[in-house]
């Protein structure tokens, strides 16, 4: 028997181009995207707008594609930690973070990372899988309190450019009048700077993007991240000032800071050299120790000193609230080494 496909991922183009190959009217695509989408149904059997014979023979080749979290931890502030199982028998993780008027979701892209960044837990897991548009929308519409979501950033497990495609349709999907019709400001993707699907990215989409940038000077930010080797961070900011940040677009960098390795004010004037002219925002984040790695975190008083030489400097720059470290769901720290196989 041949393996289902799942609605959930498909556009309406290629939801209607399948429906009419088994003989069902036009229209049913559009009627099936609705439930999809906009009604959130799980199963086939719940889409009462069509016939009983019609949902038979749908759920003969399809399925929704939807799988419930295997795991939910609550932190003390109230962020939220899920495990999914992908369709390959893996394991992600995906975050949500309540806020005063927002719920953001922190989704997961792939299995694993290849990019093995020295202070990120999923780097030290290795690269296993890319997930699905399909898995990647699974933990939009399957998190509790999925209806709240206001606002999705592509910070969980992997490196969003390095899964390109299936990362672009998925959030598409999310924009498109079909379904739920949000707006690209509404979506964030964080990058390390792969610079060819960056490109990409930067023409076909109008989501925020934010680049972890972690350590202004070349030969140190590559001590603790590869990538600087291939795609220099010089040569990722150079294309980013080809683009207009002035309208809807925000430009924000990410940097973590280390005791003794970053936080620094020498640092703090490289970076701005380096992102002179730039409109641009810089988001501190504190390190969350983890397994495997010396990096300690910055002091308090070294944060608040760094974030105000670069605000005395012109630029929007917030020390982030560190959220869910209790349960391993702050940045850098979302790992599922122990399941994969």
């Amino acid at each position: 028997m041949d393996q289902k496909q799942y609605l959930l991922g498909m556009t309406l183009t290629e939801i209607t181009e399948s429906v009419t190959e088994l003989g069902l009217p036009k229209f049913t695509g559009k009627q099936i995207a609705d439930w999809i989408y906009v009604k959130r149904v799980k199963r086939i059997d719940e889409m009462t707008n069509i016939s009983l014979k019609n949902r038979q023979l749908l759920s003969e080749k399809f399925d929704i594609g939807r799988s419930e979290p295997l795991d939910i931890q609550t932190s003390v502030d109230g962020t939220r930690k899920m495990l999914f199982r992908t369709y390959s028998g893996k394991f992600i993780e995906t975050v949500t973070i309540p806020e005063e008027d927002r719920l953001t979701i922190c989704v997961s892209s792939q299995v694993g990372c290849r990019m093995n960044c020295d202070f990120c837990m999923t780097g030290k897991q290795g690269f296993h899988d890319n997930l699905t548009a399909t898995e990647i929308l699974n933990q939009v519409y399957s998190v509790p309190g999925s209806e709240e979501i206001t606002n999705l950033v592509f910070m969980g497990m992997g490196e969003p450019l390095d899964n390109y495609k299936n990362v672009k349709k998925a959030s598409e999907l999310l924009q498109v009048e079909y379904g739920l019709g949000w707006s690209p400001r509404r979506i964030t993707l964080s990058t390390i700077g792969l610079t060819s699907n960056l490109k990409r990215f930067l023409d076909e989409s109008k989501c925020h993007l934010a680049v972890s940038l972690h350590n202004p000077i070349p030969e140190e930010r590559l001590a603790i991240m590869p990538i600087e080797k291939s795609a220099p961070s010089a040569s990722v900011i150079d294309m980013l000032r080809e683009y207009d940040w002035s309208h809807q677009r925000r430009l924000s960098f990410e940097y973590i800071m280390f005791d003794g390795v970053n936080d620094s004010l020498l640092y703090a004037r490289e970076l701005v050299k380096l992102l002179a002219g730039l409109d641009c925002r810089i988001n501190l984040i504190r390190f969350h120790v983890i397994p495997m790695s010396n990096l300690k975190p910055s002091t308090n008083e070294n944060m608040v000193k760094f974030r105000d030489f670069l605000t005395a400097k012109g630029f929007i720059c917030t020390i982030r609230a560190s959220r869910g470290e209790d349960i391993f769901a702050a940045c850098g720290m979302l790992s599922t080494a122990k399941l994969v196989k």
